[in-house]
């Protein structure tokens, strides 16, 4: 290590070492920002990809579910050709009138083309053989991929009408068996070049910021130190000195230091505080022990306060919900006893949807006061049964709210789950579709297998969308103040969830939101 002999030698290192550490620094920042550029193309291309497939296989779905609804809604009302042109026209009427690539088409599986917007003198023609440049039977591929449970994706390249020429494109199919139907649409891949194109000059830029303001902070630190050199050094140095005279000459008498010897008001100070430190010191350190002593105790004391308030406030929610149960099993049984004399009043069933909705808040309030106290044992339980109970407690608030349900269930539906827990997580899912859901539209409810170790559970709603999907599930929050309730429901959800290692997906789009629970069949994992 290198020794200054003056100040003059410390601030001359000093601009060096600064230079060379500004320069090292610089060569890192730099290359940190191109390491973290390309793994942002990368990351770019990749999430654009990923985003692009799921913003397809939702469409797709969400047309083969409207088919699925339109057919069901007027099959014995019109033939089936009616019903297929009014579907495709429907179809037609989604597509953007100024985006010639954002287009839904459809295929038989023999290959004949029956809805392609782009260039309509081709429905009709088979197309089962064709392939694009690199020799992929794209149609068969696309065919072939639709007939999976989940539908499928095909890369390929093929014709871009915005820019007539070809360009990769992938596309996603899926199958409507009923009618022998492939649906697919697909995207060009393209446009990810124009945004890497647009990062890479954000990223130039950045680098010729970075340069400037690196440039212009080692002139401003060098003019700086030199200044600091020529105007402040010798003053400093001559306040050293007579300190050191001080000290020296303290050691003979107990004079107090002359401060007009000094120049800086800096230094005076610390000769004042010099003579005072170990007196204050020792007055201090009492004060502070007496401090101490009597903060513990009010610490101590308040600490008991917040526990027994803490206390009473689980025993008043404790006794609240269990008073609440016995008016409520007695409005039921009343309003159960009304229905067979008054079978079909309106005003009858309204009071027992407000009814059904208070003892959902119950069981959500009865399961929150015994969660921490209560092991919650497991079983093997008949899911698709317990759903369909479910569905059949809430149909009577959906009708009241201008709402039904379309469910597709599988049968025989079996999974190692709490009876408590499984219908907590369903009736916060039935009750938040109700609540958000837009004026009679359907409440589409899903439960089959995706494997033989899991089952898929969802709800999907033509709501709002969710602007902060990351806070839906935290205590107290509301994605609408104006729809009621106290936001604790899709908490306990996730609560559950958490600790049942259920996998929980939340889409939430200007179509549509979906809510997604992935099952483990036969999960070991205990309360």
């Amino acid at each position: 290590m290198f020794k200054s002999k003056s100040l003059y030698h410390l601030i001359v290192y000093s601009i060096l070492f600064i230079i060379v550490l500004i320069s090292f620094f610089s060569f890192i920042l730099i290359d940190n920002a191109h390491e973290e550029f390309q793994a942002k193309v990368t990351s770019i291309k990749e999430e654009y990809l990923e985003n692009k497939k799921a913003t397809l296989k939702n469409e797709i779905t969400t047309i083969i579910n409207f088919i699925e609804y339109y057919e069901n809604k007027f099959d014995g009302k019109e033939d089936l050709k009616t019903i297929q042109k009014n579907i495709l026209d429907a179809i037609e009427s989604l597509k953007a009138d100024n985006n010639l690539n954002d287009y839904v088409f459809i295929y038989d599986v023999d290959g004949n083309l029956i809805h392609y917007p782009v260039d309509q003198t081709k429905e009709g023609k088979n197309l089962y053989n064709i392939q694009d440049r690199e020799g992929k039977p794209v149609i068969q591929e696309l065919i072939n991929v639709s007939k999976n449970k989940n539908g499928g994706y095909v890369e390929y390249v093929w014709f871009k009408p915005e820019i007539k020429d070809l360009a990769k494109k992938i596309s996603y199919a899926q199958s409507y068996p009923k009618w022998n139907w492939v649906i697919g649409k697909g995207v060009y891949l393209d446009d990810i070049d124009k945004i890497v194109k647009i990062k890479t000059e954000d990223y130039n830029q950045k680098i010729s910021n970075y340069t400037l303001q690196i440039t212009t902070l080692t002139i401003m630190l060098v003019l700086y130190s030199i200044f600091i050199y020529k105007n402040a050094t010798i003053l400093i140095v001559n306040d050293v000195k007579e300190i050191g005279k001080y000290f020296k000459e303290s050691q003979e008498d107990n004079k107090p230091m002359n401060q007009n010897r000094l120049m800086f008001g800096e230094f005076k100070v610390i000769a004042n505080y010099a003579s005072d430190a170990m007196s204050s010191i020792k007055l201090k350190t009492n004060m502070l022990e007496d401090l101490n002593k009597n903060l513990e105790f009010k610490v101590n004391e308040k600490t008991e306060e917040l526990q027994n308030l803490i206390e009473s406030q689980k025993k008043f929610i404790k006794n609240s919900v269990h008073e609440v149960n016995t008016p409520l099993a007695i409005i039921r049984t009343n309003i159960d006893l009304l229905k067979r004399y008054v079978p079909h009043n309106k005003y009858i069933s309204n009071i027992e949807s407000g009814v059904k909705i208070i003892q959902y808040i119950y069981d959500d309030l009865s399961y929150l006061i015994k969660k921490d106290r209560v092991v919650y044992e497991k079983s093997y339980l008949d899911f698709t049964n317990t759903l369909k109970q479910r569905i059949e407690f809430f149909d009577e608030i959906a009708i009241s709210n201008s709402l039904y349900f379309v469910s597709n269930i599988e049968d025989d539906i079996y999974i190692k789950f709490n009876q408590t827990e499984i219908e907590r997580i369903i009736d916060n899912n039935l009750s938040n579709a109700i609540k958000y859901s837009n004026s009679k539209s359907p409440i589409f409810v899903k439960l089959f297998y995706i494997s033989d170790d899991e089952v898929e559970f969802n709800v999907s709603t033509n709501s709002k969308k969710i602007e902060n999907t990351e806070k839906i599930f935290d205590d107290f929050y509301r994605e609408n103040n104006a729809r009621g309730g106290f936001g604790l429901g899709l908490k306990i959800v996730k609560e559950i969830c958490d600790k049942n290692l259920v996998i929980i997906d939340l889409q939430s789009n200007d179509m549509e939101t979906k809510f997604t629970y992935r099952f483990k069949i036969n999960e070991n994992t205990t309360a």
